[in-house]
């Protein structure tokens, strides 16, 4: 699966204003909310809270992929938000959460997030990519990154 076709240069912020986890979430469904796939931006918001709820998706290494399977999206949506001072996310190596990746995908796809988050993960456990996304400047810089696996 092309990852960078789901996720376009207006879902991409490198100035994450939030400070908390919660806050953090509601920015980045805000962020997802402008691609047209999205119909409800406060039920993918309930919804990605509530997958929140159960573990946190703060993976390590400063990232965390934040999802929902929800009938808030039409369709598969993949945002990237930055934060340069990070979030304590609760994540799974203690660390603050610089770089995080939304995913939503509609309530009846029993498996793609699974599928979209694995592909994130291999691209990301690679320390020169986490880079790259720290560094970069463009959001087409974060798009071309997805398209490495």
């Amino acid at each position: 699966m092309n990852l960078s076709q789901f996720c376009r240069s207006e879902l991409v912020n490198f100035s994450l204003e939030s400070t908390t986890k919660k806050e953090v979430i509601r920015e980045m469904v805000k962020l997802a909310a402008q691609s047209e796939l999205v119909l409800d931006e406060e039920k993918l918001y309930q919804d990605t809270m509530e997958r929140e709820k159960l573990l946190s998706t703060g993976i390590g290494f400063g990232v965390a992929f934040p999802h929902a399977r929800t009938e808030a999206v039409k369709g598969l949506v993949i945002a990237f938000g930055r934060s340069d001072a990070g979030i304590d996310f609760d994540a799974l190596d203690g660390a603050f959460v610089h770089m995080l990746f939304l995913v939503a995908v509609p309530k009846h796809e029993l498996t793609t997030h699974i599928t979209v988050i694995a592909q994130l993960s291999l691209i990301l456990k690679e320390p020169v990519n986490r880079e790259k996304l720290m560094n970069a400047v463009f959001p087409q810089e974060v798009i071309d990154l997805l398209n490495t696996v």
